[in-house]
């Protein structure tokens, strides 16, 4: 493996990247080089594994870890890394839902609501329609 020079890595870290051509799942504690494994994944499935950088995706929980990944990734493999798609789930999920958005019978400028946003449109609903917050409290309507 070409990366193995670039790191002192870890015989768990070496097996998380050279894993079965398969999509490989990384859990590990902060601070334990997760970013840097999925980085070195990424460069091994391109150089050792002939993996097209188009075909494969990065998913992360936070932006935070999503840029770092990307930074690392765009290092190692070069301007070749804006074809992948390295994000969050959440992000992810949005970009193929606005690709099938019409499919699905929506416009690409839908909104998607977290429960913050979904309480305080029920509460202005219920407002309007002049419900009393006690009787009908917003948050049991959102969680119905």
């Amino acid at each position: 493996m070409k990366s193995e020079t670039k790191l002192n890595l870890t015989p768990e870290q070496i097996k998380a990247i050279t894993a079965p051509l398969e999509p490989a799942l990384v859990i590990a504690g902060a601070g334990t080089g997760k970013t840097s494994v999925m980085a070195e994944r990424v460069l091994w499935l391109i150089e050792e594994a002939n993996i097209e950088p188009e075909e494969i995706l990065g998913l992360t929980f936070t932006n935070k870890a999503a840029g770092e990944m990307k930074e690392r990734v765009a290092d190692l493999v070069g301007p070749i890394a804006k074809s992948m798609w390295v994000s969050t789930f959440h992000s992810a999920c949005v970009r193929l839902l606005r690709l099938e958005a019409q499919r699905l019978g929506f416009t690409q400028s839908f909104s998607i609501y977290d429960s913050a946003d979904s309480l305080r449109l029920i509460t202005i609903v219920a407002k309007g329609l002049n419900l009393d917050p006690k009787r009908y409290p917003p948050r049991q309507f959102q969680s119905i």
